[in-house]
């Protein structure tokens, strides 16, 4: 029978219930076990596809075209393997769900309540990936803390499924914050019992606790939490601040986490934990031989989050090439004037992507710039979209060129609305959303990086590069490199006169691994670093 191991949080939001979790689904995926993570977010927004960056941090999209929560980018950092829409369930789709279905009758007769219809809706996405891929544990990320009122049918879920499942094959792990008063000297475990006994009102014993602390936690506060919680001493889990989030894993294996998990849910280890790739990785990244910096040029830098997956990749790809890769934010809005100055010190520049007219000008300004200066480009979906407008406009002459998002009544169009795109007046989850194919062409440097010719990657986007202007653009020397064999849209361009320039439609943040890093990253890395050796 699958296990389940449910994730809450208390005290504070933003305490790394997603890096915990990612952590002890690599632990057990290290011995053998055929794990996934799912995450449920008490918000009513069907999905994060709608929200602004600044609300919710980066939308991570899946293979199978769904809008999802950051969390599931670590997942799959973490375990190498891909999620889909069954790993993420938002209150407004549960409600949605069980909405649609009185509206067909499903509850003729019935009143429709949050006990038992809203939970038997929780309960049933929570074991719907029971069967997909006979995973052996499932892990669920609560997302929200306890106390929340919008969190309360998700742990009446949870209560019922561990009645459900039966003990033995449910386990709760509550992460909380152990403050440290630098008056006193001392750590205070009072806001943890406190959210101990919020979790206790919903009828919810936690089996583990994970404290997160800046400092380390002593015996006798192990054993005080122990008591006053109700949780085995041994139980009772550090998780004190560490140097990157991928130290976690083997923070929490020096912990024993996974063995009082195992012991909990009366598993059997099929191997001890082998963690030698990541020992690997984490050797590189902790002892690099060299430093590239790298400028990001965004609209949404306030919040790194926003950018999540473009940085892990540089961590991905900066130990890959045992570099040390610093990546620092630009503001597109700071780039109107004096883009020499603020540029020229770096070693690369990646432009990110995004929406809207707000820092369009700005992007384009940094890409003239490094183009004209054989700066190593990289350009992400708006990034790339602004390498073609900024290539029409410096380069072919075209002065008004443009997105049509950005000045629709441009006689030069060079991106445009998708046809399928023209109709659609619903926002949310319509645009062009999941993995699709790319054929590459022989011979160009997007072929030399990949090294084949047919790829899959994640796209999020409604506008595209127009084929009219192919033939022209092409001639005055920018290549497309990569296309759809099924629709024709160009998914790469690239400038062969320049040391490194490339520009993607896709996103290929979002499947770089530790255990794959995305290979475009890598080379932008490394050609940041030939940039650096050779001024």
């Amino acid at each position: 029978m699958t296990k389940y191991i449910f994730v809450t949080g208390g005290v504070t939001s933003s305490l790394g219930k997603g890096i915990i979790a990612a952590s002890l689904a690599k632990l057990l995926q290290s011995r053998g076990f055929n794990v996934t993570i799912q995450k449920f977010d008490p918000y009513i927004n069907v999905d994060p596809g709608t929200l602004n960056p600044y609300e919710h941090g980066e939308c991570y999209v899946t293979n199978d075209g769904a809008e999802t929560d950051l969390d599931l980018g670590h997942y799959e950092r973490f375990l190498n393997t891909p999620t889909s829409r069954a790993n993420n369930v938002t209150t407004g789709r549960i409600y949605q769900t069980v909405i649609d279905k009185e509206r067909a009758g499903v509850f003729l007769g019935k009143t429709v309540q949050v006990i038992p219809h809203i939970t038997d809706e929780i309960k049933l996405r929570m074991r719907l990936l029971e069967d997909e891929k006979n995973y052996d544990v499932i892990i669920t990320e609560i997302g929200g803390t306890v106390g929340d009122i919008e969190s309360l049918p998700y742990l009446e879920a949870i209560r019922q499924l561990k009645r459900d499942v039966g003990s033995e094959n449910a386990c709760v792990i509550h992460l909380t914050l152990i403050p440290y008063l630098s008056a006193a000297k001392e750590l205070k475990t009072k806001p943890t019992q406190h959210s101990v006994k919020e979790l206790l009102m919903t009828g919810i014993q936690p089996d583990v606790l994970v404290c997160r602390t800046e400092h380390a936690l002593p015996k006798d506060i192990r054993e005080k939490l122990a008591l006053f919680c109700n949780v085995e001493s041994n139980a009772v889990i550090e998780a004190i601040d560490a140097d990157t989030i991928y130290d976690v894993p083997l923070l929490m294996l020096k912990e024993k986490l996974d063995k009082i998990i195992l012991k909990k849910l009366n598993l059997k280890s099929k191997m001890e934990p082998d963690l030698t790739n990541w020992k690997t990785f984490l050797g590189k990244l902790k002892n690099p031989t060299k430093e590239v910096t790298i400028a990001l040029v965004g609209k949404y830098n306030e919040l790194p989050d926003a950018y999540k997956s473009i940085y892990e990749s540089f961590v991905h790809a900066g130990a890959m090439n045992e570099c040390k890769v610093k990546v620092i934010p630009i503001h597109s809005e700071s780039l109107i004037e004096g883009v020499a100055e603020k540029l020229s010190n770096f070693d690369g520049v990646l432009v990110a992507p995004g929406f809207g007219e707000r820092g369009i000008e700005g992007k384009i300004n940094s890409i003239q710039y490094v183009r004209e200066n054989n700066i190593p480009f990289f350009g992400i979906c708006l990034g790339m979209q602004c390498a073609v407008v900024e290539y029409a406009k410096n380069v072919m002459g075209l002065a008004d060129a443009a997105s049509s998002e950005v000045n629709p009544n441009s006689s030069n169009i060079m991106i445009h609305l998708m046809e399928d795109q023209k109709k659609i007046t619903s926002k949310g989850g319509t645009m062009r959303l999941g993995a699709y194919n790319c054929k590459l062409a022989k011979g160009s440097l997007a072929y030399k990086i990949y090294g084949k010719s047919n790829i899959e990657e994640r796209h999020r986007h409604r506008y595209e590069f127009n084929n009219e202007y192919l033939q022209s653009i092409e001639t005055a020397g920018l290549k497309a490199s990569g296309v759809n064999p099924d629709n024709g849209l160009i998914e790469i361009i690239e400038l062969p006169s320049h040391p490194f320039f490339i520009g993607v439609q896709f996103h290929p943040e979002l499947k770089s691994t530790v255990e794959n890093p995305h290979p475009i990253f890598v080379s932008f890395v490394k050609a940041a670093m030939d940039r650096k050796l050779n001024r």
